[in-house]
């Protein structure tokens, strides 16, 4: 999985982790239905930022669920998934996005792309994905070849830069490809007087997405001699955090002209989290929990189980289970892929892939979010971390 928004489940409530999860896999299931199991791998964390912000505009309603039956990623459990139009739109961004991203790499000749028959195999993908997310786009009424050709203007653009090159002149592109999707959710949603704001916020997004990414891969693309838009503009760290937070400061500003029916996720999302992501590409991000660094690896899916008590909340009675079933060897084994690769045993708790029972994950020890609520200033009902409302300013 790809993306900058990626949050620690200690920070959400229950209510929105089952939220975010519910849109995590209604994204996964869109691209299935629409464009196989293979499409599936192009699933990532800001594309579902899309369906969020389509449902926090129209409202979430009965017909906007449905139950997905058990699935390895969620430890062999059903859930409710997102459905309808804001799924179907941020897989076909999704599509575009990840072709664009593999097409980066091969022009970056990045590993066995280097070699000419795996980067054509990897072309002819990209350009199945661009069609793919062309055709449902088209459905939707969004023309992804706005992103398409954001997309080639980039390629253009970067052979051009150098030394002196203003870097905003470089994520132009990016900002007006993720401008055009997010405005679009004003249009499914049918308020289109939200279209103007939201692409303003989605503009800034586009900015944060390739900043970050290339703060986060200086280091490496210096070491193999890839394009780094820091290093080729000659752009300080410092300026590129500077830029980066008039952005936050900008998408912050932009929501509030935003009319939501229900904006409590996506303002978790988009002003909190994403701060967050800031903090952690230049390397200051740390768990408010009491104050312990959290593992990176701690920012993925939400734990197995996104629908139990929050970590470190009152506990809830609860009658006793009968005992599980173990599972054999190669369906804990497959279970215990799944877990890792989403990172459910780095944060929160677990079910054991084998004897099925709960187990505490390796950044469990973050405690209470309420210890240290570093966005609202204040705990309890008023705090978007561990009630229903944010009595934040932002």
């Amino acid at each position: 999985m790809f993306g900058i928004v990626r949050p620690c489940t200690h920070r959400l409530s229950e209510g929105l982790r089952t939220e975010w999860m519910a849109h995590l896999c209604g994204l996964c299931l869109a691209l299935r239905a629409d464009h196989g199991q293979f499409a599936r791998i192009v699933t990532n964390y800001d594309g579902l930022i899309v369906s969020v912000l389509t449902e926090a505009q129209a409202g979430a309603t009965p017909a906007g669920r449905r139950t997905a039956g058990p699935c390895p990623l969620r430890a062999m459990r059903t859930a409710p998934v997102a459905m309808g139009e804001g799924a179907r739109l941020a897989a076909a961004v999704s599509l575009v996005l990840a072709s664009a991203k593999v097409r980066d790499h091969v022009a970056d000749r990045d590993g066995l792309l280097a070699r000419r028959p795996v980067a054509a195999a990897a072309r002819r993908v990209a350009a199945g994905w661009d069609r793919a997310g062309a055709r449902t786009g088209a459905a939707l009424g969004f023309d992804t070849a706005l992103l398409v050709d954001a997309v080639d203007r980039q390629t253009g653009i970067e052979t051009l830069a150098g030394p002196g090159t203003p870097l905003l002149t470089v994520t132009e592109p990016t900002e007006t490809a993720t401008a055009a999707a997010f405005a679009h959710t004003a249009v499914l949603a049918g308020k289109l007087r939200n279209a103007a704001p939201l692409a303003e916020a989605g503009r800034l997004f586009g900015r944060l997405a390739h900043l970050l990414d290339a703060v986060e891969d200086r280091e490496a693309d210096a070491a193999s001699g890839a394009w780094n838009p820091l290093a080729v503009t000659g752009t300080s760290l410092t300026e590129a955090r500077r830029l980066c937070d008039d952005a936050l400061h900008g998408v912050r500003l932009a929501l509030r002209e935003v009319e939501f029916t229900d904006g409590k996720l996506v303002h978790v999302l988009l002003a909190h989290e994403l701060r967050r992501s800031v903090d952690r590409a230049f390397g200051t991000s740390s768990c408010s929990h009491r104050g312990l660094e959290v593992p990176q690896a701690s920012f993925g899916p939400p734990p197995g189980n996104p629908y139990g008590p929050t970590p470190g909340g009152p506990a809830a009675p609860s009658p006793p289970r009968p005992p599980r079933e173990r599972r054999g060897l190669i369906a804990g084994c497959l279970v215990w892929a799944g877990l890792a690769c989403t990172c459910q045993m780095c944060c929160g708790t677990f079910e054991d892939p084998w004897s099925r029972e709960r187990r505490d994950a390796l950044c469990n020890d973050c405690g209470d979010c309420c210890e240290a609520c570093d966005c609202c200033g204040q705990c309890g009902e008023g705090c978007c971390c561990c009630g229903d409302s944010c009595g934040c300013d932002c």
